[in-house]
């Protein structure tokens, strides 16, 4: 861990007994980076949407078998909580001044300073991916790798900043209540999960419901208000120097921010991967269809699945499924033909 006279970490514990989570002093503030895995191994750094924390945001990938043994066997876990996102967090005061996005990037690279780290994979999902991406552009080599789920790039719309705007005045005057709640699980998740009438909603709403309860609206409201204050990234995209995988449900509020995103990338080192009747939070509605991508893009950078555990019939690490040019990596170690794919639930 690297010493520095402006940063200091508080030990706390978290929901799960094999994770450690720090408060990190940085230039712009204190922030909560939970860490699983062993940190001798390389990192991936997280960072979640708005009003979610590393836990409701990516439970659900990291309590899928699969994806638990592939990306814990080869990686050190370093969750990075939106500023007072963490769980018992203290309300922000009025006085502190307000982030910008670029502020939150800083944040990251002072994390991978105060632990020593090098370049990292990053995995986002829509704020969290904005985030990390505008970060893969302005720290270009601090960045191997970036894995996008319903990314946005652009200024925000007016429909969204009027959605924004509307959320960030019912949390002000009313905290986080029944409407705020609604109308952020519609920004995580398609109708079909949702329920409504006599479908009720699914276990995974109603868990990211309660996340939502202890939320502090404040915090919430200064991260919105960052997030609807961000520039246009879009001509910065052709920049990167890493390789991208981007999900996308095919139900997202950002789908088509999302192939627009797309578009602008690097067409030799970048795929998309849409997943149908699903919303933006496909971490969590359904993790299970990020699998196979996940496994082919990273087996470029030598990343693999033990043999030792158990493969289920859908695993593309069976020998007779893998295409032999993925074992060929050039450049940083992938070898993805630009694709458009459609995935639906079994």
């Amino acid at each position: 861990m690297a010493d520095s006279s402006d940063s200091y970490s508080i030990d706390m514990e978290t929901s799960s007994p094999g994770e450690k989570e720090h408060l990190i002093q940085t230039t712009k503030g204190l922030i909560s980076v939970a860490i699983c895995g062993d940190p001798d191994k390389p990192a991936l750094i997280t960072y979640p949407d708005v009003a979610l924390n590393y836990t409701s945001c990516f439970q659900g990938l990291f309590l899928c078998p699969e994806a638990f043994s592939l990306l814990l066997h080869n990686f050190c876990i370093y969750h990075i909580s939106p500023p007072g996102h963490e769980w018992g967090a203290a309300p922000v005061s009025h006085d502190d001044l307000a982030l910008s996005v670029d502020d939150l990037v800083d944040q990251v690279a002072d994390v991978l300073d105060y632990f020593g780290l090098g370049a990292v994979m990053c995995l986002g999902v829509t704020a969290g991916a904005y985030v990390l991406t505008l970060f893969a552009i302005k720290y270009t080599r601090r960045v191997i790798g970036l894995i996008l789920v319903s990314p946005i790039c652009k200024t925000p719309s007016w429909s969204e900043w009027l959605f924004n705007k509307v959320i960030s005045n019912v949390l002000y005057y009313y905290g986080m209540c029944g409407v705020v709640k609604e109308l952020l699980l519609m920004r995580y998740f398609s109708k079909d999960v949702r329920g409504g009438g006599l479908v009720p909603e699914s276990d995974v709403v109603q868990s990211c419901r309660r996340v939502l309860d202890e939320m502090q609206s404040l915090n919430v409201l200064r991260f919105i208000e960052a997030l609807n204050g961000r520039p246009d990234i879009t001509n910065g995209l052709k920049r990167l120097q890493c390789r991208t995988l981007v999900f996308v449900g095919e139900n997202s509020t950002f789908h088509l921010e999302s192939l627009h995103m797309t578009s602008k990338l690097d067409r030799r080192f970048s795929a998309l991967v849409e997943v149908g009747r699903c919303g933006s939070l496909v971490t969590e509605e359904q993790p299970e269809a990020m699998l196979t991508s996940l496994e082919y893009f990273l087996m470029g950078y030598g990343v693999y699945r033990p043999c030792e555990l158990n493969i289920s019939p859908r695993s593309p690490l069976s020998p007779t499924s893998i295409s032999p040019e993925l074992y060929a990596p050039e450049s940083m170690g992938l070898k993805l033909k630009p694709i458009k794919t459609r995935v639906s639930p079994a």
